[in-house]
């Protein structure tokens, strides 16, 4: 049987495309209130939007007798046939907003045209509609909306915190705010001021007020023009990088919008300029003839389809490229002797070290590494041995015996790249081989080092067994245990900083800051606010090497923000990489003695197999095993 749906029902099906949460109603209404050539917009909500919406502009307004018609489902001023759909250049033009927006919420309408000598209030409660009352108002509009999902709790149950609701509203705010610089904008949350534009036209003015001085101040102007494509806006240095595209923003006549050949270019002309993984600052704005391009292909106007996507992918990018290479992009390095800079911590030298390790290349004189080579072989791989000794080493010097030279062949080498290459096929046996490590604190007297190879890895003989310990990947999962231990015990290590580090969040940032500042303190972070949305970072993890903390306070600002929450699972995941990122790399010589505090430690952990990301810190062999490829045995 096939039944005709009422009008209630259709309408509450298009809610359900056209209003996800409270900022798609906010998107929808202020883009009405653009469309109506309004100069000064003042959005306000309250718990998140959930129970309170208030848009009020100084457009147009609203003629008496089509103040019912703006309620209907299809109803709309902005296009008149389909032909029209192929030029159409407002914001809005389905005709669903306010009928699908009035089906799930209590709205209340309050418009003033110029031509009328007084305004109209006009009320609609879930679909049903009210009374048309004449009342005193400036020109303009104003459209308030209450109880966002009141008669469809099955939907207002997946909606997140109010925070994190209103952190998507304070989103949409600052991009709105960039497409339309000739308008002012005035956001409001909870009573509070956030965030007010002054619609001067200037969009550099408009990228300081929402994105603070320091992006401001790392800008490039970008600019270009074709027979269809019109660019012209900011792109950011490559020191302006984040971990996610929350810094990609571009503008397609006035509308805020995604398109997978803009980001693409984007990216693409930023490659070999930025980090594989980081992405770009951009607040771009693109003047396309409509001809090219359709956007009635999303429900929220939100995806963008062109018609010569190859045309508009070049342009993009030989824009930006050419952009990027006229600036000079050197980075600029501070001296020892210079002072330090609010943007990088000092640290006391105690700080920039593993406790009892010094990972500096250039503190390493303890040892050195021979440059050995088989003659005719220039190929061969270097690598330094310490010779057996009975006795201990002398304390005072603290010195380590010259090492000896080993000669081998080109067939040595591979051979050895056989052997040493760990197959999914030999990872049971390595397993069993691990049972009786010499990982354990009882046998701390019993190992021998025998030296490191390619300044990476270093070989280690315990009874009949031969181990390789990858150095990074071994300090990689020391300091992720002790990192995870003290949050764990809620006891974490801070050390603080002078001069403090001072940073500009936009406005999601900061709320998404203020609901996870836990995570911070847990992770060894000391920080407190300093006006609007500026903090002052006075505290970063303690023992860790030298890092840049604000390139890693950010990162897992981005994360908090892609997530909306700091789980368990994904606060390890944020310490597994800040791990990473401190532990001493490969290629990086150290001495012998910082090597067996190494082990020391890795004897702690309570996995010291493997790395936090899963790979191994050692691998094995038995004396079996090598006396079997060298033939010894049969």
């Amino acid at each position: 049987m096939i039944n005709i749906l009422d009008s209630e029902t259709i309408n509450k099906i298009a809610a359900g495309e056209v209003v996800e949460r409270p900022s798609s109603v906010v998107k929808e209404l202020v883009e009405n209130s653009i469309d109506a050539g309004s100069t000064a917009i003042t959005i306000e909500i309250k718990e998140g939007g959930i129970s309170f919406i208030r848009i009020t502009d100084n457009g147009c307004g609203i003629p008496k007798e089509d103040i019912p018609k703006a309620f209907l489902r299809h109803a709309t001023s902005k296009i008149k046939s389909v032909e029209d759909l192929l030029s159409v250049s407002s914001l809005g033009f389905r005709g669903e907003a306010l009928s699908s927006i009035a089906s799930v919420s209590q709205v209340e309408l309050i418009t003033k045209t110029a031509d009328d000598v007084s305004g109209y209030r006009y009320t609609c409660e879930g679909g049903t509609e009210g009374v048309c009352q004449e009342i005193g108002a400036p020109e303009g509009t104003t459209i308030v909306v209450r109880n966002l999902f009141y008669n469809t709790p099955v939907r207002r149950k997946f909606l997140k915190t109010a925070s994190t609701e209103a952190g998507y509203v304070s989103s949409l705010v600052e991009h709105l705010a960039l497409s339309h610089p000739d308008i002012s904008f005035r956001f409001i949350n909870n009573n509070q001021n956030k965030l007010h534009t002054s619609g001067n036209m200037n969009l550099l003015d408009i990228i300081y007020g929402v994105y603070g001085r320091d992006v401001a101040r790392s800008l490039i102007k970008a600019e270009g023009k074709t027979q269809d494509i019109k660019l012209e806006g900011f792109i950011g240095t490559p020191a302006i990088v984040r971990g996610n595209r929350s810094y990609e923003n571009y503008y397609i006549n006035g509308r805020y919008i995604k398109s997978n050949v803009v980001t693409k270019a984007i990216e693409d002309a930023y490659k070999g300029f930025i980090m594989p993984h980081n992405y770009p600052f951009t607040a771009l704005h693109f003047t396309i003839e409509p001809e090219i391009i359709d956007v009635n292909v999303h429900p929220q106007k939100m995806e963008l389809r062109f018609s010569k996507n190859e045309a508009v992918y070049d342009f993009i990018y030989s824009t930006l490229v050419e952009a990027l290479k006229k600036m000079d992009l050197a980075v600029k390095v501070r001296l020892e002797n210079e002072g330090t800079s609010s943007k990088e911590p000092s640290l006391p030298e105690n700080n920039k070290i593993m406790p009892q390790m010094n990972f500096k290349p250039e503190s390493v004189k303890q040892a050195s590494q021979m440059n050995t080579q088989a003659e005719g072989d220039k190929n061969v791989p270097q690598m330094r041995i310490q010779q057996e000794k009975a006795v201990p080493q002398p304390a005072k010097t603290g010195r380590l015996p010259e090492p000896f030279e080993i000669k081998r062949s080109q067939q040595m080498v591979k051979e050895d790249s056989v052997q040493f290459n760990v197959t999914k096929e030999s990872d049971a046996k390595q397993i069993n081989l691990f049972k009786d490590s010499f990982l354990n604190d009882t046998n701390k007297d019993n190992y021998r080092i025998i030296g490191q190879l390619f300044d990476t890895y270093w070989l280690v003989e315990y009874e009949d067994k031969f181990y390789i310990m990858d150095q990074h990947a071994a300090h990689e999962k020391i300091i992720y245990e002790e990192l995870m231990e003290r949050i764990k015990n809620s006891a974490p290590e801070t050390q603080m900083i002078m001069p403090p580090v001072i940073i500009e969040l936009n406005l999601r940032e900061a709320q998404v800051l203020e609901e996870n500042m836990d995570c911070f303190y847990k992770l060894g972070f000391e920080m407190e606010s300093f006006g609007d949305k500026t903090y002052k970072i006075t505290g970063v993890p303690a023992n860790l090497p030298k890092l840049d903390y604000v390139h890693m306070f950010i990162d897992i600002l981005d994360n908090l923000a892609d997530e909306g929450g700091l789980g368990y699972e994904l606060l390890a995941e944020r310490v597994a990489t800040m791990s990473c990122k401190a532990a001493i790399k490969g290629n990086n010589m150290i001495t012998f003695e910082e090597a067996k505090e190494l082990i020391t430690r890795l004897m702690k952990a309570e996995n010291p197999f493997n790395c936090p990301h899963g790979r191994p810190t050692l691998i094995v062999m038995t004396k079996y095993d090598i006396e079997k490829k060298f033939k010894r045995i049969i």
